[in-house]
Formats: structure tokens, sequence, C-alpha cells
């Protein structure tokens, strides 16, 4: 009796928690988009699978039948503190649908491999009580609103290959008869965007409709589309302007970039960046993928330049999330160590764009697992090893919370950021001005607004110790310099800072009463 008793209360406490939670979610006042187009999002990528998850023996892997917690919804709640706490105001969610599990890669399947419109992954569902995974997520959203972090949930391009022998109508076919595998991901299946007479194919339009009415019901304040531009303008134009019937304020990036190639080029075509802003998202990806490979500080500049081109064509209601460090790449700290890290860091923090982290970065996670392309001794798909790429955030299995060894980076993580928010009239609202140097390899810009200016500079080799001059008209030996980050102290003389830089070292440096 006591038994039953006790589940009756559990129960009703859960009851009683989702009721609450869903008369806050009431008051919740989406503002994403206009965060957003004014570079005021900080962005905090993550992937709900790992994020909560407890590996109890440390091999990296989840076994949940030898202990171990996989991610939840439930367990991701308690930590949504630690990310406010570090100056984080956006949660962007690795795709949170069901997953499938025929011609799979990896033992759980990739979150991008979508099986349905209509589901959750039930991964993500806490097993030991009651809820259904639906109001579990109900219950991250609202937690998440609660403590003021507007959440961004991904949405894949493909489709899985259950899905295409499901609903065969959806998905392009090769001249067999079979399914289209786009470009290498072997583990998805090619949409039909237009049926037989060129037309918008609109089971697949109503079909993207369905699933961001589930994530808007649930909470969600924006949208990631996951390689948008192989999809067409008229496709977007449809399910946007649908979205944005129910919540004007739902934010829509594409995961998009002026300079990347077709990786579909056979099967359709590929809409430019400038086309899906008209057909309306709101932003795109910067074009920092290979940001480790960039060694003249021209090329640095030409890509801002492009950005704040493509932004002036929109009145400035478009623009760039950073990406120096996402899902799709190795770990800065693979890369290009520590000092990478604290460059990528402050990029983030003072270019005008909207700074994007990686669960895992905080920390310098390396993202190499033990278990990388070993056979597995259970998996949850028709794939029998853990499939990953090396030194890349694990998509495709049950992995450990995403955790790197130095633990120091932290500090400097939440320095940065009051860093970020103490000067936010200068970072957010001030111009953007490019410096001279006498060395290519050096970077130097300023952010300015009115009589102040933080000026970022930055050694791109990654072996040579640099002495440099950076110019900056009107500067003089007693003007105001403060000290944001910095190694050696720079010697300041009429219009210029000689400075010496370590490789891949930053310095920061705020300025008062400049004219330049």
């Amino acid at each position: 009796m006591k038994s039953k008793d006790f589940i009756r209360g559990l129960v009703l406490v859960f009851v009683f928690a989702l009721f609450c939670n869903t008369c806050y979610s009431a008051q919740w006042s989406n503002d994403l988009r206009n965060l957003f187009v004014n570079n005021k999002s900080i962005i905090y990528a993550l992937n709900i699978r790992s994020f909560g998850a407890k590996d109890l023996n440390g091999n990296d892997i989840i076994e949940v039948e030898l202990g171990d917690t996989a991610g939840t919804f439930l367990n991701a709640i308690p930590r949504l503190k630690e990310l406010t706490k570090m100056g984080v105001n956006t949660v962007y969610l690795l795709p949170i649908t069901k997953t499938g599990k025929l011609k799979a890669l990896g033992t759980a399947g990739s979150l991008y491999a979508l099986d349905s419109f209509e589901k959750l992954n039930p991964q993500l569902d806490d097993k030991s009580n009651p809820m259904s995974v639906e109001q579990e997520a109900k219950m991250f959203f609202d937690e998440a609103h609660r403590l003021g972090l507007r959440v961004i949930v991904d949405i894949p391009s493909c489709g899985s290959y259950d899905m295409s022998l499901e609903k065969p109508d959806l998905f392009i076919k090769d001249k067999n008869g079979n399914a289209v595998v786009p470009a290498d991901w072997t583990d998805v299946r090619l949409f039909k965007v237009y049926d037989e007479n060129g037309k918008l194919n609109n089971t697949l339009v109503d079909s993207y409709k369905t699933m961001i009415t589930m994530l808007q019901n649930l909470g969600a304040d924006g949208i990631r589309a996951d390689v948008a531009a192989i999809k067409p303008y008229e496709f977007w134009k449809e399910v946007i302007d649908y979205a944005r019937l129910k919540d004007p304020q739902t934010l829509f990036i594409a995961e998009a970039c002026p300079t990347w190639t077709n990786p579909i080029k056979q099967w359709g075509e590929y809409t430019s960046v400038e086309k899906l802003l008209e057909a309306g998202f709101d932003g795109y990806y910067g074009d920092w993928a290979n940001f480790d490979e960039i060694n003249k500080s021209k090329d640095i500049f030409k890509r801002i330049k492009s950005d704040m081109k493509i932004s002036k064509q929109f009145n400035n209601q478009k623009t760039t999330m950073a990406s120096f460090a996402t899902h799709d790449q190795q770990s800065v700290i693979v890369r290009g160590g520590l000092p990478l890290w604290e460059m990528i860091t402050w990029l983030n923090i003072t270019l005008p764009m909207n700074p994007y982290f990686l669960d895992g970065y905080v920390t310098g996670d390396n993202y190499i697992y033990q278990y990388e392309n070993k056979k597995a001794q259970r998996s949850y798909t028709d794939d029998d090893y853990y499939f990953v790429h090396r030194g890349k955030f694990d998509i495709f299995n049950l992995s450990r919370r995403p955790e790197g060894q130095y633990k120091e980076l932290k500090d400097k993580f939440v320095k940065a950021m009051k860093f970020k928010y103490w000067a936010k009239s200068i970072l957010i609202d001030g111009k953007f001005i490019q410096l001279s140097a006498n060395n290519p390899s050096i970077f130097a810009y300023a952010r300015k607004n009115g009589d102040d200016a933080v000026v970022v500079i930055g050694n791109l080799s990654k072996e040579h110790e640099i002495d440099a001059n950076v110019y900056i008209r009107n500067l003089k030996s007693t003007s105001f310099i403060s000290p944001v980050k910095m190694g050696e102290a720079p010697i300041v003389k009429r219009g210029k800072m000689q400075v010496k830089l370590k490789p891949y070292e930053t310095q920061v440096y705020l300025l008062n009463k400049v004219n330049f």
C-alpha cells in the first residue's frame, strides 16, 4: 500500500511540475530574432544525448546496462545554470528528433539521420519516470526560459534510410530506383524537393512544417537548418513564413556560407546565402571553418568585409554566427592547442557576429574517444562499431559528457565573457575598423564607439614569434591604454604600438580618447 502511495505521489509531483512549467512558459516572450540580428546572442551548442551523461568506468562510452547514465532532457536541466553563470544566453540543441537505425553510422545512430518529423528521439527519455519524452522536453525548454536562456533546435536536411523505405515518395531516386545517397553521407538519403511537374513537393514542405510546429510547441525560439542551401528559396520561404505566423520572433539560421560549394550538384541546385536570407533566414555561418589554415591577415579581413557587405544589403538586419569550432570541425586543442583556443575565444568575443561555443570547448575537450572504431559489445543500430570522426564531437554513439582536461580554461572563458558584457556598448554597437600592421601574419582591428575603443591584435603564425608595429592614427605615448589580455607589454609611440607576439598569441587593449 505504501509503495502504491509513493508511486502515486511521485506521479503527482511530476504532473505538478509540468503544470507549473507550462504556466511559466505562457509568460515567456521570445526575443531571439532581435537578439541575434543585433549580435547579442551568446550561443552554446550541445547534444542532449551526452550533455548530462555519466560514464562510471571512464571508458568514454555510455553503457546503460552496466550502470552508466545516458543524457536525457531531465538530467540536462540541472546543468543549465552552469551555462548562465558562464554568460551564455542561447542554447543550441543538436537534432533531438528520432534517428535512423538501418545502414547507420555508429551504435546509436547519427543525430542527422532524421527518422521522424513528428517524434522526438526516444533515447532522450528518462525511463525511470512516468512522463513521456515530449513532457520531459517541455520541462527542459521551460526551465531554460525560466533562467533566461533562449533555445535553438537543429533540424536535419536529409532523411534516414529507414524513412526512405517507409515514405519513398519523399526521396529522390537514381536510375536504378534507389533513394539517393548525397555526397558521402552514407547513413542518409536525399529528399525530393520538387515533384514530377517541377512544383514544390508539398508533402515534404508539410512534413517540415509539422516538425517545426512540434518544436515551437515545445518552446523552441529558433531553428538552425542543416545544409540549408540544398533546398531552394521557394521551399524555405513557405516554411519560414508558416513558422512566423505562430511566432514572428522565431529565429532561422542557415548552415550556409558564401564560399561553400554544392555537395549534391548531381542532384540539385545550391541556393546562395543571399537567396536564403531573402527567403527569411536571419543569419548564416561565418567563413571560419578552416581558421587554423589562415596565415595572412588579409584573408581574415576579406571574410569580415564580405559578411558586412551582405549585412548592409539587408539594412543590417541579417548577420552571422561564428563557426571557428563547430561539431563538424576538429577540436581547437587538436588543431592548435591552448594558444589557438585563446585566439578563437577572443575573436568570438570581439568580432561583429554572434559568438558560438560547442559543448566541451570551455574546458578544452579534444573529442578523442577510447572506443574509436572498436567493435561494440552492444549496438542500437545495425552498425556494430563505434564510428567517429577523430578529434570531432561525437554525434553517432552514446558517448561521455564532453569535458576537457584544461579546467583552468573555464576561468579564462568567464573573464572574457565578463569583458564582453562590460564592454557591450563598444563590442556590439561600435564600428569595426581594420588596423594596419607591418607584418602580413599580424591581424589588428578595433571596435570603436565614441571615445572608447577595444583593440585586438593577433599572430596567425603557428610557429614563429613576431615583433610587429600596429598603426593607430593619433595614438600618443600619453594615450590611455588599459590591457585586457596581454603578454609582453607593448611600446607605445606616436601613431603605433610595437608588440611582441608568440605563435597564435592574441592581445586585447582598451583605449580611451584616441581619435582614429
